[in-house]
């Protein structure tokens, strides 16, 4: 259980970091500079392939057990599973964008920076009111029986990007995380 929630907590650390990065590639069309449109997909691609599909389904099963364990919960476990749903659509939506950016195909400059911006503001929220209202209440109310069954119905899998073997399609993006994190500590 704990380790569960400790891998987590892990991934939200992560997540947020990605967002970070995220949020740097906008700012740059603030400064009159180019974004890189290829990092940016590539953060999209992390967060929607591992995020959406890995991370998100073993919080629902775990947050659907919260809810029959602890009533109480019930709106704010409602909302974080719908915004599971909007985080996915408004990441496909960004990565739309970004593909047409990418290619050069004429498009709303307005509408790639609405579609990041709502991501960026969902996706912080959202980590926010899991970590400090959610989690801290599986941790306190889910049994192991609990975690057994998210641990079954959602196998675990290696984080492509943060596990010990990085997928060579996000090589780059981590090579560009790892001088992140050299900048920061200078």
């Amino acid at each position: 259980m704990a380790n569960q929630l400790a891998v987590w907590h892990s991934d939200h650390i992560n997540f947020a970091r990605l967002l970070d990065l995220l949020e740097k590639q906008v700012s740059a069309f603030y400064g009159e500079e180019q974004p890189n449109y290829g990092l940016m997909r590539m953060i999209i691609d992390y967060m929607r392939s591992y995020g959406d599909c890995v991370h998100h389904p073993r919080e629902d099963v775990a947050y659907a057990l919260l809810v029959e364990r602890d009533p109480d919960m019930h709106i704010v476990v409602s909302r974080l599973l719908q915004e599971h749903r909007v985080i996915a659509a408004v990441g496909e939506e960004l990565v739309n964008r970004l593909r047409e950016a990418e290619r050069d195909v004429i498009t709303s400059r307005a509408a790639l920076e609405a579609a990041a911006a709502m991501y960026l503001a969902y996706y912080r929220n959202h980590l926010s009111t899991e970590e400090k209202h959610v989690m801290p209440r599986a941790a306190q109310r889910l049994t192991e029986e609990d975690w057994a069954e998210v641990a079954t119905t959602v196998p675990a899998s290696s984080d492509p990007l943060f596990g010990e073997n990085v997928q060579d399609r996000f090589s780059t993006l981590r090579e560009e995380i790892d001088g992140e994190t050299k900048l920061s500590m200078r």
